[in-house]
């Protein structure tokens, strides 16, 4: 073990569901309207949109983050 705590992260819904998983980008708690993303490709693009601002992004396909970011765009 190298001693590395690993953050958490919840989605907390309105009905009370939680759903636990890793964080990534700004700490913190955020309020929003979940929305998703059904898109095979352009994760990188959607999580920049001003269109979601204030929206919390729900990216479905499974392989989101597998190649890396585009540090040029």
């Amino acid at each position: 073990m190298n001693g590395t705590v690993t953050p958490s992260a919840a989605l907390v819904l309105e009905d009370g569901r939680i759903f636990r998983g890793e964080p990534f980008g700004a700490r913190g708690t955020a309020l929003g309207e979940a929305v998703f993303c059904t898109g095979m490709t352009g994760d990188q693009e959607t999580l920049t949109d001003p269109s979601y601002y204030r929206q919390i992004v729900v990216q479905t396909a499974p392989h989101i983050g597998n190649t890396g970011g585009n540090d040029e765009d």
